[in-house]
């Protein structure tokens, strides 16, 4: 059956018009990025093998453009609208920093921290200086890694808030693993941070440590 010929309330674009984008899952909303199958498949189907085959979404959309377009069900149209949707995103989530408005919600932290951090190959240590209303100063990538860590150097990071006149700090990093699960250096670190920060009159508000799903914090555990 196609698409069109689906129940109105089951086709992907007047189901995102009536209940939201949150209401559709990873094919589906790949799918209106698809805009049609392969031969024999509809988009949405065309989109479930496509996360079948090459998924989950962040592996998927991980990949860059040149890869993508040599999928099936993908050209370069499609390929260049992904990768601008991703970059859209990402810009759309640093808009509120960028314009100076005060960071309130550790949430919208920690998605920051993983829209620009998921999807490196290696880990990647950063830290978004703040002013005393929290407001962004700056985001930098401090430190970088293997797939299996990085060395962090207080100093450095005591260094560089000094530099922005920071009045405190959030930090995080990413685990290629996919696992967001804190491991025993990370709250090593944290407390080293806490400390060396600490001697300098600058808050550390949060460790994120950002896999696949949500990223964690330290802060919310107990460990800041």
């Amino acid at each position: 059956m196609h698409i069109h010929e689906w129940p109105s309330s089951e086709r992907p674009r007047e189901k995102l018009l009536a209940r939201g984008a949150q209401a559709l899952s990873d094919a589906e909303l790949l799918a209106l990025f698809l805009g049609s199958g392969v031969r024999g498949l509809d988009a949405v189907a065309t989109a479930r093998r496509l996360l079948a085959d090459h998924g989950p979404l962040r592996r998927l959309l991980d990949q860059p453009a040149p890869e993508l377009v040599k999928l099936p069900g993908l050209g370069p149209a499609t390929a260049c609208l992904l990768a601008a949707a991703l970059e859209l995103a990402g810009r759309h989530m640093a808009a509120a920093l960028e314009r100076g408005e005060a960071l309130t919600d550790p949430t919208a932290a920690g998605r920051y921290f993983a829209q620009r951090l998921r999807g490196h190959p290696s880990e990647v240590f950063a830290a978004l200086f703040l002013d005393t209303r929290h407001r962004a100063l700056a985001f930098e990538e401090l430190f970088r890694g293997t797939v299996d860590g990085a060395e962090v150097h207080p100093r450095e990071v005591v260094r560089r808030a000094l530099g922005h006149n920071a009045a405190a700090v959030i930090v995080g990093h990413n685990h290629p693993s996919g696992s967001s699960e804190p491991s025993a250096a990370d709250r090593a670190v944290t407390l080293q941070l806490k400390q060396a920060l600490g001697l300098i009159d600058v808050r550390l508000l949060d460790h994120f440590v950002v896999g696949d799903g949500a990223p964690v914090s330290l802060a919310a555990r107990g460990w800041v």
